[in-house]
Parts: C-alpha cells; structure tokens; sequence
C-alpha cells in the first residue's frame, strides 16, 4: 500500500536571511530540521532559475540555470573566496518582504570579490571542481554565460533589443567578441559552480533526513531568455525573431478580460523533427535537482492560447 506522505510549499527566497532574502545556507537546513520535526516527508518549492524583469521565478533567464542571488555568503568565507568583514555592508535590508534592487546591487558585487579571490587562490581542488562542472555542463552553460555577458555589454537590455548581429546570432560576431568578455563570461559560469555546489549540499542533507524534494518547471520559458535567444527555431517566431504570437489565457471566472503572459508559443511540429529533444533533455536536467517534479500550466501540452 502507498504510504501517505504530507509536505509544504516554501521558496527558498521566503527563508530568513542577512542580506534581504533567503538562501541555501542554515537557514534552508533549518527548514529541513524543522519539517522533520513536524513529520513532514515533502519541501515544494517555486522554480530556482536566475529571475528576469519583475522577479518572478516563472520568468527566468533560462529554463536551466540558478538564481544567484540565493547564493550563501557565509559559505563562501568558509571556502575563503571572502572575509568575514566583506559580509558587513551598509545596507538596511527588510525583514519582511524581497527589495530586489538592493539585493541584487549588494549581492553581485560580493559575488565579484568572491571570483577575484578564486582566480587569485591557489585551492586547486576547487578549481577542478569548478572545471568538471564547467564541462559537465557546457551544453547550457556555454550558451548561458554568453548570454548574460552580452546583457551586461548592452546595459541589461532584453537580447530582442540588441543589434542585429547579436541578435541574429552571427557567429562571426559572437566569435569575435568572447575574448572581451572573457572574465565576465567566467563570472556567470563560477556563480553557477557556486550555486549547484550549495544545492546539491542542501538536497543531500534532506534527503538523508528522509526529506523529498519536489521542484518546479514552468511550461513556458521567458522572452528575453538564453532558450529563445539560442533556440529560435523552436518557437513561433517570424524570420527576423519576432513572436508571431504569445501566451496568456481567456477571460475566466479568475479574470473578465483574461491574461495576457507575454511568453512565446512553442513551435511543437518544429519540436517533434528531433522527437521534442529539447523537452526531453530539460525534463532530464531539472530531475537531477529534485526528488519528483511538477510541471507548472501542464494542461499546455494538450491545448494553448494564442494571443496574436
């Protein structure tokens, strides 16, 4: 007989933390202590990746990467890539709620100090753990690190933005401009060393407490995103990479005039010529970081709304 098992829905942005928002250190293992304690057996959580405009972990910058931002510092002066006295910043941070902005400005600049450190450090362990996980994953992260490189060059403007031969994805161009932005490319790629190392910590340690972890896809992934920016082919998208149409849903008990979600539409008959590989391949990756996965609007496999 299957056993009934109860849990409890808490992103990790929600937790407690010292610098304006929750992250994956004590304070995540004290959730785990705690839903132990209340005989709990399930943490679900809201998806991890890296959040775009508005914050909204349904709106990531890519359906594969983490988000930063939930990176514990205090780990990182235990791998000595800071100082404790880096981790006193002038800042007044809010107790109750998320101020992005601040967050983000306190956040990535210690991130930065943390990568000037690990090039400088001679911790060689590290810098082969960082390296396997630079190749393990070279099939996204390659695409992810370039991706957010360039955003930063064109002073974070969504990629549909940028000029022609970015956009366009001109492989001259894009060649030609990866030496200049080498170290920066080298950030994205270390912070996300960083973030899958303080995951798999934590998902190990509820695990062995018999704690399950059930994660999140959303079925859409966002605009100004790695996936469509690299993956044009794959969504309804005219020659020139427009959306021909975006999702959203009818008018509704929920909302008279319906919502309009802004996300491209896949092109699922373009999917189906390589048997939905990229579907597959993301199914498989986000199943290495959870237990059981739920896949967010998952009735869009059978049925969408087309905004034009």
């Amino acid at each position: 007989m299957q056993k009934r098992r109860a849990g409890i829905l808490l992103h990790l942005t929600s937790l407690p933390g010292k610098f304006g928002i929750g992250t994956l250190g004590k304070e995540a293992y004290a959730f785990v202590d705690f839903l132990v304690a209340a005989k709990q057996t399930y943490w679900q959580i809201l998806p991890l990746g890296p959040t775009g405009y508005g914050d909204s972990p349904y709106q990531c910058f890519s359906s594969k990467a983490g988000n930063p931002y939930l990176i514990d510092l205090d780990n990182l002066c235990e791998l000595q890539l800071l100082n404790e006295e880096d981790l006193f910043v002038d800042e007044n941070f809010s107790n109750d709620k998320v101020i992005y902005g601040i967050v983000i400005e306190t956040k990535l600049a210690l991130l930065k100090k943390a990568q000037v450190n690990f090039k400088a450090d001679e911790n060689l362990i590290l810098k082969t753990q960082f390296d396997n996980y630079c190749v393990n994953n070279n099939q996204w992260l390659d695409d992810y690190a370039l991706f957010m490189a360039l955003k930063e060059k064109f002073e974070n403007k969504p990629w549909y933005e940028w000029s022609d031969d970015y956009r366009l994805l001109n492989v001259e161009t894009l060649n030609n401009v990866k030496p200049e932005l080498e170290d920066t490319i080298h950030f994205h790629k270390f912070i996300q060393f960083l973030f899958s190392q303080q995951w798999f910590s934590l998902k190990q340690y509820a695990n062995e407490k018999e704690i399950l972890i059930i994660g999140d896809i959303p079925i859409y992934v966002a605009m100004d995103s790695s996936d469509t920016w690299m993956n044009p082919q794959l969504f309804q998208f005219d020659e020139n990479k427009n959306p021909l149409c975006v999702g959203g849903c009818p008018p509704d008990y929920f909302s008279e005039t319906g919502q309009l979600w802004g996300n491209p539409i896949f092109d699922y008959a373009e999917m189906e010529t390589d048997n939905f590989s990229w579907w597959i391949d993301r199914i498989k990756t986000t199943l290495t970081l959870y237990d059981l996965v739920r896949v967010d609007h998952f009735r869009g496999f059978a049925g969408y709304w087309r905004i034009p």
